[in-house]
């Protein structure tokens, strides 16, 4: 049995930018609803959503069928937690709060195997390795994890330089919704001082030879990230889609009132 490719890697060595979807409900029909659906990546927020390792494993069974790469945001950067993750067959991690270059290069020996990294062995109980199925697994694993870290606070993008230059790290993910609160503007990741350091921020990681990527709501400030460089952008969110529009069919059909249809830059 042959180690499954990461597909998100496939796709951004394509140079065309990939487009995702951010995933908070933790039933897998949701799941493989989106995934269906057309976009180039999936999103499993560890971090705010109420998943777990058995439902992010039902999550990735779910989209795995399906020609869309998974992506999990872990809660935080834990050594143990990230094993267990790649081990129920994580690939491409996003780890939130990384504030420093040194806390980067820890994240990547985490999610490495001997030499590169601290990675565990435990092929035999791990969905990863189909339980000791892959040939070659424990050689071969390394090529196919993709490390991106999570820069979302004012001292995190005055560090950000350092941490670009931190081998192992495939891709920096700006956060402006947390970015906006550190810089003062809490609810307003549109404003146009948070703007334009996210700007900066995408130009940065763009010349510096690595994936760039960020979630933007607002279709037009998005295209404008795209332009300044980013590489992924999550475009929705389910949960608020959900929200969203059973609000909207309510209105339109109890109430008669109109909606607004103005979106949002953060979430």
């Amino acid at each position: 049995m042959e180690l499954p490719k990461n597909r998100f890697k496939q796709g951004l060595a394509t140079g065309d930018t990939q487009y995702g979807l951010w995933l908070g409900l933790p039933d897998n029909s949701a799941a493989e609803i989106a995934a269906v659906a057309g976009f180039d990546w999936l999103l499993i927020d560890g971090e705010h959503a109420p998943f777990d390792l058995r439902t992010i494993m039902a999550h990735l069974q779910a989209i795995a069928p399906y020609d869309t790469a998974p992506i999990v945001r872990c809660v935080e950067g834990n050594t143990a937690l990230l094993k267990q993750l790649l081990d129920i067959g994580v690939q491409t991690l996003l780890v939130p709060m990384v504030e420093t270059a040194e806390q980067a290069a820890q994240l990547v020996k985490a999610v490495r195997y001997p030499p590169q990294g601290i990675r565990g062995l435990g092929a035999s109980l791990a969905r990863a390795a189909r339980w000791n199925q892959v040939s070659g697994y424990l050689k071969k694993a390394n090529d196919e994890i993709c490390l991106i870290v999570q820069v979302e606070t004012a001292s995190a993008m005055e560090n950000l330089d350092a941490i670009l230059q931190v081998d192992g790290v495939d891709g920096v993910f700006i956060g402006p919704s947390d970015l906006s609160a550190s810089m003062g503007y809490i609810g307003d990741a549109g404003n146009p001082v948070v703007v334009d350091a996210v700007n900066t921020g995408l130009n940065k990681i763009r010349d510096a030879g690595k994936y760039a990527g960020l979630l933007c709501l607002d279709p037009s400030l998005a295209e404008n990230y795209v332009q300044q460089g980013a590489n992924f952008v999550g475009v929705g969110v389910d949960t608020m889609i959900l929200a969203n529009e059973t609000r909207k069919l309510a209105q339109r059909f109890k109430q008669g009132t109109p909606v607004d249809e103005k979106p949002r830059a953060g979430y």
